[in-house]
């Protein structure tokens, strides 16, 4: 019997380390060749190009409200015309004297949107507090009981922005939720219902349909009767978003095993109790970053409403600078500044699509 030589292992390379500024650069900006190159390129794209930026947006700039001052300003931006503008960017047509009430309203709505998102306040009582919230929201946009009369067609800006897409997208979930649900129904009657509905929403822009709402449906009205101008939109937004929306939770409900809906009914649960206790639960923790992506593009469609004559932030914009001859050329600095709201409230909701992610799919978590 031969005797046997030890041989010792060679040296492995002590593991990367990962946590840290060092550890993140590592593994996102220099992990490999593609991603070093890629991030010299980008970094000397930034190099190049930032100052410039910098110089125009900051140094160089223009911050007060003087129109001929700005005119004087060869270099930097003008940001004067935000300081102008900014009441009737963000408050639209609203009468000045009364702003303090879309301020106020503004406020309450993003208080409830705010508290709606932590879980610790996800009670019974929370949609108590959206009836309440929403009537107090609309007393103040709207008037009565003490204040004075304000149309909605006078609406517009940061509330109108809010209101429409809160509402649309709090009445497209349930709404969408149906939909997928009869497009895979055993029922032909209600799946091509469904089918139907979905087809024809898709196959037309929402600016066709928010033209419909507003122009076209109080032609098949019976004489006599009207119906607000900012109903019938939110009406046409809520139904093109559904539309989409039930396609992007079919394919969550797609993906779920036959299997698992069988032994449902074999333990004698009904229909309406698999879909609420094993499907859906499984379906939309699926699909979660698709809901969230039709939320973020129904709160930038609302912008399409200017054609109708709601004048949300862009159509406000749109009538502070055109209306003003001094500071039309500035059109730029405001657009940048209603691009930066927008980008905040998107990116808050991507990051809380984010955490929504991680907490309905812990189990499959490793």
């Amino acid at each position: 019997m031969s005797a046997r030589i030890f041989q010792s292992i060679a040296a492995r390379p002590a593991p990367v380390r990962t946590d840290g500024l060092a550890g993140w650069l590592k593994s996102n900006l220099f992990a490999d060749v593609r991603t070093t190159v890629s991030t010299l390129i980008v970094g000397g794209l930034l190099l190049w190009y930032l100052p410039g930026l910098l110089n125009w947006a900051v140094f160089s700039a223009f911050w007060r409200p003087d129109a001929q001052a700005c005119h004087a300003v060869e270099v930097g931006a003008c940001w004067g015309v935000v300081a102008e503008k900014y009441r009737l960017i963000i408050f639209g047509r609203y009468p000045f004297d009364e702003q303090w009430r879309p301020l106020v309203a503004t406020v309450l709505m993003m208080t409830l949107l705010v508290v709606s998102c932590i879980r610790i306040f996800w009670k019974p009582w929370l949609a108590l507090v959206w009836v309440v919230g929403l009537w107090v929201f609309f007393w103040l946009m709207l008037g009565g009981m003490g204040l004075s009369k304000v149309e909605t067609d006078r609406w517009g800006g940061l509330p109108l922005t809010l209101l429409l897409a809160t509402l649309s997208i709090a009445m497209a979930f349930p709404l969408a939720l149906l939909v997928a649900l009869g497009r895979r129904s055993d029922l032909p009657a209600i799946r091509t219902l469904c089918t139907l509905y979905v087809e024809l929403i898709r196959g037309v822009p929402l600016i066709s349909v928010l033209f419909m709402a507003s122009f076209m449906f109080p032609l098949f009205m019976p004489q006599g009767t009207k119906i607000d101008v900012l109903i019938r939109v939110l009406a046409g937004i809520t139904l093109f978003a559904a539309a989409y929306m039930a396609e992007v939770i079919r394919g969550g409900l797609q993906a779920i095993p036959k299997g698992q809906v069988e032994a449902a009914a074999s333990l004698g649960l009904s229909y309406w109790q698999t879909q609420r206790k094993i499907v859906l639960p499984q379906a939309l923790a699926m699909v979660v970053p698709g809901i969230m992506n039709n939320f973020i593009a129904i709160f930038k469609d609302t912008s399409l409403v200017t054609i109708v004559s709601l004048y949300e932030l862009t159509g406000a914009l749109g009538l502070a600078l055109n209306s003003d001859a001094d500071w039309r050329p500035y059109k730029i600095e405001g657009y940048v500044f209603i691009a930066l709201i927008y980008f905040s409230f998107c990116f808050a909701m991507s990051r809380y699509s984010l955490w929504v992610e991680r907490e309905v799919n812990k189990g499959r978590q490793r």
